[in-house]
């Protein structure tokens, strides 16, 4: 198994969640929200098994094999019940970070992505030194649409895997 390479990513907050460093620990309740199919339909691929997710946090756990990147995971636990209800997540390279969210399907609509994208592009940049966010988005899933852009982000004209580049400088701390 791959050893972590570089500091581990440290917890934050937004008014109503707890952004928790990934633990695989959280296999068995992500599964419980990852489970909807609904959450594939732009993705690909279809809702994890618990073992499998276990496996997979073990692994992102661990850190990425490559020493220039870091792979910082967090599950986003609901403050008013204490339940988690999804994830974010950054590969960050130097002062680059590609960043990425997902809400499980009961808890989506209240804007809790848009909220935890926004603290996690303020975390990275006071915690991580990161200047320059980017984000993959399917050009038909206007929710990520507007996640991205509450991230400071705004499309290119960029395409990888028929999903669009977005991209953006972020902000001094502070400032969001």
């Amino acid at each position: 198994m791959p050893t972590t390479t570089g500091p581990l990513p440290l917890p934050f907050t937004t008014p109503r969640l707890d952004a928790l460093p990934l633990e695989p620990a959280y296999a068995e309740e992500m599964a419980a929200v990852l489970a909807d199919p609904a959450l594939y339909v732009f993705t690909g691929g279809g809702p994890p098994d618990p073992a499998a997710l276990r496996s997979r946090y073990e692994r992102q756990s661990a850190g990425s094999p490559d020493p220039g990147e870091l792979w910082w995971n967090w599950v986003l636990r609901v403050r008013a019940d204490g339940v988690l209800a999804g994830y974010v997540q950054a590969t960050v390279r130097g002062p680059r970070a590609e960043i990425a969210w997902v809400i499980g399907t009961p808890w989506q609509g209240r804007g809790y992505a848009s909220e935890a994208a926004k603290a996690v592009a303020a975390h990275l940049t006071e915690a991580g030194g990161v200047r320059e966010l980017v984000a993959h988005v399917h050009p038909d899933h206007a929710a990520s649409e507007a996640v991205a852009a509450a991230a400071g982000l705004r499309p290119t004209g960029e395409w990888e895997d028929g999903e669009r580049r977005w991209a953006g400088n972020s902000l001094a701390p502070g400032a969001r």
